[in-house]
């Protein structure tokens, strides 16, 4: 800006400004700065962009205190961050957890509450540290004993901070570590309520092999439990997903031969780490097969599979189950064989009713089923929540007369359930009748004229182009093969 003049007070005026300047950097060549200048230029921008996260968290709680996000139709700032502004899953987490870390909230009087985190939080505002190192900061905080005095936290964090000015957000996780030491060099300090508060474990989503990783930290009665438990379900030789002849269940069970045990040990080439997953997958068959679940009288008591011919014909889909995993479909024959699960096969009828009028208000259990096949999820605009997970909605609501009948329901989260309705932030649903996506749920703004929204997550891959592989040769015979194992199981 030209020396002297004074930058507008209105922030919609300065997000204005910072947008054109943004579009002139990105249309300008740096190829006359000096290498000086360049360096100056690095650090200045690397300024900006940490206090843009500070006015950013401001913009953020300000959109959260408003409800500014409703008009939108999200009931939620996190959904309108995900879904409305396209962050994805990743950086709403990340900008939500900088946001509790060093935004200023107010109380229920309506006081201005300071940060949690309030000397990392000035530093950010002032460009000095990155939200890396903010995240780090707070991770650290976290972990700091309930019985050290507030006066002892506060010292800490802005030693933190300190650091935090001078070295990479790696230095202030290795110097974090050593701060926590030294508060609590023999552990004396940490007690029950640190650990319940750090406990968790996290099945993270499956990758590109539809593989999962698990991570969390425990408390030292479930690891002794565990322990307890691996020791007798993962021996060596027990519970040996490639070995016909391995025992099954726990090593101390009554009648179990130990001249077959003895056998199967010496050809169990596994790693611990192997044992301890096929000693979680037996445990797991132990559960479903021994009602371990309760009455399933809702699908989230059962496992429950479905796939479509496409993928059967094509012998390399991947089937879906009610909580959102997925499955490969030779693993799924095999988990059929075995009969570890309520498998259910939707073919182009069922001669169960779907259709219940005015006589009762909750889906039955067969139109679950049959939503199931149709929504496979949350059917709500970008909503990635499982079958499992979700209610049976009502498009035409129940109270304005809408019928309990399977064309007029729909799969939806809790959430997206009592987002539907009129007023400001709510939606309006629909079966679809015409189109492309006939059949589907559709959501749009209530009251508005908008275009019907249909959820495509769920559906991912569906389309016929996105098969891996075209039906191979005999596929009509492995089709009506597998499905006659399938059915064998159920």
């Amino acid at each position: 800006m030209p020396v002297g003049e004074v930058l507008p007070e209105s922030p919609a005026a300065l997000f204005a400004l910072a947008d054109a300047v943004a579009a002139k950097l990105a249309e300008v060549s740096f190829s006359s700065l000096s290498s000086e200048e360049l360096l100056v230029a690095a650090e200045t921008n690397e300024q900006t962009r940490s206090r843009n996260e500070a006015a950013t968290t401001s913009l953020i709680i300000a959109l959260s205190d408003r409800f500014a996000f409703q008009a939108k139709g999200y009931q939620t700032v996190q959904k309108y961050l995900c879904n409305g502004l396209r962050l994805g899953v990743r950086e709403t987490a990340v900008r939500t957890k900088l946001m509790f870390a060093t935004g200023e909230f107010r109380s229920i009087v309506g006081d201005l509450l300071p940060p949690r985190n309030p000397a990392a939080a000035q530093a950010l505002r002032e460009g000095a540290i990155t939200r890396g190192h903010v995240a780090e900061i707070d991770a650290v905080m976290d972990k700091i004993p309930a019985r050290v005095d507030a006066e002892t936290v506060a010292e800490a964090e802005g030693q933190l901070t300190e650091i935090a000015r001078t070295l990479s957000p790696e230095g202030v996780r290795t110097a974090g570590a050593r701060l926590l030491g030294h508060l609590d060099p023999d552990g004396e300090l940490t007690d029950d309520a640190d650990r319940r508060r750090t406990r968790g474990f996290t099945v993270a989503p499956q990758d590109a092999r539809l593989m999962s990783k698990l991570q969390g930290s425990i408390t030292p009665a479930l690891r002794a439990k565990l322990d307890v438990i691996l020791g007798a379900w993962a021996a060596p030789g027990m519970n040996n997903p490639e070995d016909p002849d391995s025992p099954h269940g726990a090593i101390d069970q009554e009648g179990l031969d130990a001249a077959v045990l003895d056998a199967a040990r010496e050809r169990d080439t596994r790693t611990t780490a192997q044992r301890n997953h096929d000693a979680l997958a037996a445990m797991a068959d132990f559960v479903l097969g021994h009602s371990g679940l309760g009455r399933p009288t809702r699908l989230p008591a059962e496992l429950v599979v479905t796939v479509t011919d496409q993928e059967l014909a094509a012998e390399a889909g991947v089937a879906l189950t009610a909580t959102g995993a997925r499955i490969p479909v030779a693993e799924l024959v095999e988990l059929a064989a075995h009969a570890t699960a309520h498998l259910a096969v939707f073919k182009n009828h069922t001669s169960e009713v779907l259709h219940l009028g005015r006589g009762k208000r909750f889906a039955s259990k067969a139109q679950r089923l049959a939503m199931f096949a149709r929504d496979r999820g949350c059917t709500g605009p970008g909503c990635d929540v499982p079958f499992a997970r979700t209610e049976a909605h009502h498009t035409t609501r129940w109270e304005n007369g809408g019928r309990t009948d399977v064309d007029n329901l729909g799969a939806a989260c809790g959430k997206h359930n009592r987002a539907e309705g009129a007023g400001p932030g709510k939606w309006e649903t629909a079966v679809l009748g015409s189109g492309a996506d006939t059949g589907r749920v559709g959501w749009r703004p209530s009251g508005s004229a908008d275009r019907w929204q249909v959820n495509p997550i769920h559906h991912v891959g569906q389309s016929p182009g996105l098969l891996p592989h075209g039906p191979p040769r005999g596929a009509g015979s492995a089709i009506e093969a597998m499905l006659s194992r399938l059915l064998d199981a159920v």
